[in-house]
């Protein structure tokens, strides 16, 4: 009898341990989710906002490290980079930049005297 309790608590705890085995992977994945795949998801979809938003007269950088300015933005998905005065480039617009054609854009910091 007393080795029959013994089973039966051995039992208890195994499933015990197996459930909580599976509330720590749940927890796992769904911490995986939060600091991979969302923050991921979410800066492919601005950089999608980015790249079909794109508009001639804007300053971008690509990710060769081209700058130049639109000149056109063509149907076929690709744009018209001028980089020096009369010098165009037809590039891809997947090949802009989003995080470098921002820092060119942005304001230049004042310097306190």
């Amino acid at each position: 009898m007393q080795l029959l309790g013994i089973f039966l608590t051995m039992g208890q705890g195994g499933q015990g341990s197996s459930s909580y085995s599976l509330i720590f992977m749940g927890a796992m994945i769904l911490v995986f989710w939060m600091f991979m795949i969302r923050p991921q998801a979410k800066k492919a979809k601005q950089q999608k906002t980015f790249i079909s938003d794109l508009k001639k007269g804007d300053k971008v950088v690509t990710i060769a490290g081209i700058h130049g300015t639109i000149n056109k933005v063509n149907e076929d998905g690709t744009l018209m980079l001028e980089v020096s005065p009369g010098s165009y480039l037809k590039i891809e617009k997947s090949t802009v930049s989003m995080e470098m054609s921002a820092s060119l854009n942005k304001p230049a910091t004042e310097t306190k005297a």
